[in-house]
């Protein structure tokens, strides 16, 4: 696999990603073609103001596997300004180490080449995929720094967090 930056081409298949209920749940069910569309600029916006994003993650015939890769997080985010990591994968794509990979290679991207020092990683407390995925990359698990948020889609949702640091 090989993660890439986004084209225009990509929407088609993120709007599919976005719109699988099993895909998701944890994100307060699917998203209209109109929030994935926002949602993609988003990541292709934070690529040109930072130069980190979600990226693309494809085979190397080019299948769309999903995405995976480092945010900003947005001015009003609970536990304040930071940086997380984050991965989606087509549900044909589960449980063959896309994430694991792909989030590792963009968390070695962000600490080689931009540079950041500290990134942290979220979820709910029942979402135990991603937990395990975040054992895998040996993150650290801060119960400190965990949060409530009141989200539109979601209700109100308890984020667990993991922390990557540069070694």
């Amino acid at each position: 696999m090989r993660l890439r930056p986004w084209r225009d081409a990509d929407r088609v298949a993120f709007a599919a990603l976005n719109a699988d209920p099993e895909v998701s749940r944890d994100l307060g069910g699917p998203l209209s073609c109109a929030k994935s569309d926002a949602k993609l600029d988003r990541y292709i916006d934070a690529f040109k103001d930072h130069g980190f994003c979600r990226w693309a993650i494809e085979t190397r015939g080019g299948e769309f596997l999903g995405y995976a890769g480092v945010m900003p997080s947005r001015g009003d985010h609970p536990v304040g300004p930071h940086c997380e990591v984050g991965w989606r994968l087509m549900r044909s794509d589960w449980g063959h180490g896309y994430a694991t990979e792909a989030a590792s290679a963009a968390l070695e991207d962000v600490f080689t080449r931009i540079g950041l020092t500290e990134v942290l990683s979220y979820t709910a407390a029942d979402n135990l995929r991603s937990q395990a995925v975040m054992a895998r990359l040996q993150l650290t698990r801060e119960p400190s720094r965990d949060f409530t948020l009141d989200d539109e889609r979601l209700g109100r949702w308890r984020g667990l967090v993991w922390v990557a640091r540069r070694s």
